[in-house]
């Protein structure tokens, strides 16, 4: 047997029949497998490695752009659809990993599996030739005029990424002219995400989006859920009911027989009450529903009755995110260690925080603090450091963060009990220093004065004390009998 270099025939001549095989370079350098001292750049790597995967980063695209060569040409189709009479030639395969839509046709046993000629309805033919192209090539385009109809086409068909884009699309397109379309258009098509933030859009820009022509088109259950929404931003509540009211004037013989459900949710306590009178009550569509006139009428009870707000708590009295107010628990003096306290602190339940507020003139414990429904509080009585008992009022303003001196009880009072009832401060009971009281004193705001009224029928200390339907309770510490204090009241 002859041998050869590789690469060279056996005869050496110029017709010599080349082989596929390459030739070995003896000049280049091994690396040494068993040398500790061979480097990182010693090891060969890519094509030189003892095994190299090869990865064409355009391959897929090439193949697209092969099918879609193929699709437009007619060859190797193997279904047709038809839609709105249009016919489109297409591949099962290409359009079953598309769409879980068409997997679901053609790999289950139904009847369109078997059909060359598929039906395809709900959609226009415009978007199904979108939606092929981008099947082919994953290349849509999408304007202000299509994209509506390609989002509709893509939820049906499910082509989820052109959902997605679409979905971003009207996101970045969204204004006040179109918040509100686009969040019905959004719920309907089941795309959470953009329903979302075109809610929050309209809740945010609510007196621009109640301008616009969408706004009075909406009906009245999609009304309602904008504005019964505590995240409402308006400066103020009249702004809601102006745009309830042009809301119903659009269309007002449809929307008459629903428009105290609508009302329900304008919160009517916090109007003014000259808005209340002068704007709302004059509206013949108030004054002609008995529902309506219910919901003024306890809009008026909220103003005239400010000491029983706390009875009269609905959705309605409740304000909104954007009003910048807050109900808070406030702690006042009291003792920490048996040392007296000063301070004052309130505790936010939104935020988990205590904040602290302006401190007592003196320091104080066991003493009676009542909130007046005017957003202020009254302290009275209270002991002080040296274990005598006190006949100081004390009035906190939230707005000017201050305690102002107001007119003393008649009797030094400690573990006494203090209520609001009807706009006036009742103290009850208590220890004067040496022994329990039984007498009651009642304080008009008006006139800045105490009144002895009707004493209890006997003396408590540390009573508590609530006010409710024009009448003061009273359960004493030490004796558990409740009595309805009527005398007086």
């Amino acid at each position: 047997m002859l041998l050869a270099p590789i690469g060279q025939s056996i005869l050496g001549g110029e017709n010599s029949v080349p082989t596929n095989r390459l030739p070995y370079n003896s000049r280049q350098r091994k690396p040494s497998i068993d040398s500790d001292s061979s480097s990182a750049a010693d090891i060969p790597y890519g094509p030189a490695a003892d095994e190299y995967k090869f990865v064409e980063p355009g391959h897929s695209q090439k193949v697209l752009l092969g099918l879609n060569e193929l699709r437009k040409e007619g060859h190797f189709c193997d279904v047709t659809l038809s839609v709105d009479g249009v016919k489109f030639p297409a591949h099962r395969n290409v359009l079953a990993s598309l769409s879980p839509y068409f997997k679901a046709m053609f790999t289950n046993k139904l009847a369109e599996s078997q059909q060359s000629v598929v039906a395809v309805n709900g959609i226009e033919s415009a978007m199904m030739a979108l939606l092929l192209e981008y099947a082919y090539t994953s290349t849509v385009v999408i304007t202000q005029s299509n994209v509506q109809s390609l989002l509709s086409a893509a939820s049906l068909l499910q082509v989820i990424p052109v959902m997605a884009a679409t979905c971003m699309f009207l996101e970045q397109h969204m204004d006040t002219n179109n918040c509100v379309g686009i969040h019905c258009f959004a719920e309907a098509h089941a795309c959470t995400e953009l329903q979302k933030r075109a809610g929050q859009y309209t809740l945010k820009n609510f007196w621009d989006v109640s301008h616009g022509d969408e706004f009075l088109g909406l009906p009245s259950i999609k009304l309602m859920e904008f504005i019964s929404s505590d995240d409402l931003q308006v400066e103020r509540e009249e702004i809601v009911f102006q745009a309830v009211t042009r809301w119903f004037n659009h269309d007002p013989e449809q929307r008459r027989t629903d428009f105290h459900k609508v009302l329900e949710h304008v919160r009517l306590p916090l109007l003014s009450p000259y808005f209340l009178h002068d704007c709302v009550e004059s509206q013949a569509v108030v004054r002609q529903s008995s529902e309506c006139r219910h919901l003024v009428e306890e809009a008026k009870m909220y103003h005239l009755l400010p000491d029983r707000r706390p009875e009269l708590q609905s959705p309605r009295t409740r304000h909104r995110n954007s009003a910048g107010t807050i109900q808070v628990i406030v702690a006042v003096g009291g003792e920490d260690d048996k040392v007296v306290l000063r301070s004052v602190e309130c505790y936010d339940p939104v935020s988990h925080q205590w904040h602290t507020l302006a401190c007592l003139p003196f320091a104080v414990s066991k003493h009676g603090l009542v909130a007046s429904g005017k957003n202020t509080l009254y302290l009275a009585g209270g002991e002080f450091p040296d274990g005598s008992a006190s006949r100081s009022m004390w009035r906190y303003d939230p707005i000017l963060d201050v305690w102002q001196e107001m007119a003393p009880m008649l009797v030094p009072r400690s573990e006494l009990g203090l209520a609001m009832l009807d706009g006036s401060v009742y103290a009850v009971g208590g220890w004067e220093g040496s022994f329990r009281l039984d007498s009651v004193e009642r304080y008009d705001p008006d006139t800045n004065s105490w009144h002895i009224i009707a004493p209890m029928k006997m003396a408590v200390t540390s009573p508590a004390v609530v006010a409710h339907d024009g009448m003061l309770y009273v359960t004493g510490m030490k004796c558990q009998n409740t009595f309805k204090l009527i005398h007086g009241l």
